[in-house]
């Protein structure tokens, strides 16, 4: 049974996604109920679907100084880094801490595969890459992004690439709390990161996972997911360092291992990340106004958390999916979706779930169908990967005592 965790404070974070660029454009978004979503138009060879693309990518290349890490990944981490300050409050972090106690730790599914999808495209007559820019062993690795962002932010901590599908940007907050319990580091950056590529659109729809038209969480008539692509970060330290900051007050994990890309039935997996991230808290049920649900409008995975939902909070809970706004963002879901849950806390906002028109039959009385204002004091964001990693986040504004 987990121990109730000391809290830790929220310094900073970003978003950046289809939603827009940053937060303030995340929020309105959210607030204008404006879906980032759109026809593809992104993969080597047509695709019938909706996708969540983030705007300007293409024009938005990589600095000098870091043009050997340059592909649509590391664009994309560059563009979410420069965000909302984020940059500025890591750099006064790592000059009070020192670059060696900073620890980075970032979840991604693909990380620069696009750029390894882009080199094998120009193979030469003998099959080898002729090119120079594509004999690049650091770029075409799943530890690309996070070796990429220590070198942009300058960090010598431990450096950490966590990749356990949709749940990726969310379990590097636990990470965080070990690395920051432990005495091994003072602060974390954790965050995610995950662009659209062609394995992972045409890899979701080999799967027969991928709606023709925009998703729609939770709707009775829902057919599949939309896959987006998003960059996320936070900053971690410790409470007494910024004790008006929003917390990090528990986690849960487990892996349940039913299948490679169905949910348990009963949502075992879920409930024990769910029940771990109440315990770690120190909160009962009834506690939590808010809950960020996975919801990815796959047919399955909706139906158990909805029935997840139903046996362990109240009707006062109110819970929405956002991906309908943003796509499903995959190792940078848990990122976007935590900071959508400290945008709840902080401007007391309940986004709703956009897509569901007509709800399935089996979700309760605890759905946002549409937004409300009310007052946030501790949100949830669930985040429910392939081969049953789960996680889930709690979050509670400055004060709050459990």
């Amino acid at each position: 049974m987990p121990q109730q965790m000391t809290p830790l404070a929220i310094t900073a974070y970003t978003a950046t996604s289809a939603i827009g660029h940053g937060l303030a454009a995340q929020l309105d978004g959210l607030r204008q109920a404006r879906s980032g979503l759109r026809p593809n138009d992104f993969s080597s060879a047509p695709l019938a679907c909706w996708i969540g693309r983030v705007a300007g990518l293409e024009d938005a290349p990589l600095p000098a100084a870091h043009a050997a890490w340059e592909c649509r990944n590391n664009r994309l981490a560059w563009l979410g880094l420069q965000q909302d300050g984020f940059l500025e409050r890591v750099r006064a972090a790592r000059e009070r801490y020192g670059a060696d106690r900073v620890a980075l730790l970032l979840g991604t599914s693909t990380a620069s595969i696009g750029a390894t999808e882009a080199a094998y495209r120009r193979l030469d007559a003998d099959g080898g890459f002729a090119e120079a820019d594509l004999r690049m062993p650091a770029l075409h690795a799943p530890h690309s992004l996070a070796a990429f962002v220590a070198d942009a932010l300058a960090l010598c901590g431990p450096c950490l690439t966590v990749s356990t599908a949709c749940s990726s940007g969310a379990k590097v907050f636990a990470n965080a709390e070990r690395m920051i319990r432990l005495g091994l580091v003072d602060a974390a950056v954790v965050g995610g990161v995950d662009t659209l590529c062609d394995s992972v659109l045409f890899g979701f729809n080999a799967l027969e996972l991928v709606s023709r038209a925009p998703c729609r969480p939770f709707d009775a008539a829902r057919d599949g997911i939309s896959i987006g692509e998003a960059a996320g970060f936070a900053l971690l330290e410790r409470i007494e360092s910024a004790p008006a900051a929003p917390r990090l007050l528990g986690y849960g994990e487990a892996s349940d291992a039913h299948h490679m890309s169905t949910p348990h039935p009963q949502g075992l997996g879920a409930e024990l990340a769910l029940r771990d991230a109440l315990t770690r808290a120190g909160l009962d049920p009834a506690q939590v106004d808010y809950i960020n649900l996975h919801g990815t409008a796959s047919l399955k995975n909706d139906e158990v958390e909805a029935a997840l939902l139903a046996r362990i909070f109240p009707a006062r809970t109110r819970a929405s999916s956002t991906k309908g706004y943003s796509g499903h963002t995959l190792g940078a879901a848990g990122i976007i979706e935590a900071a959508i849950a400290l945008q709840a806390i902080e401007h007391d906002f309940i986004p709703g779930n956009l897509g569901g028109d007509t709800p399935d039959p089996g979700c309760g009385p605890q759905f946002a169908w549409a937004n409300e204002q009310q007052r946030v004091e501790v949100a949830l964001s669930n985040s429910f990967g392939f081969g049953g990693n789960n996680a889930c986040l709690a979050f509670a504004r400055a004060g709050f005592a459990a």
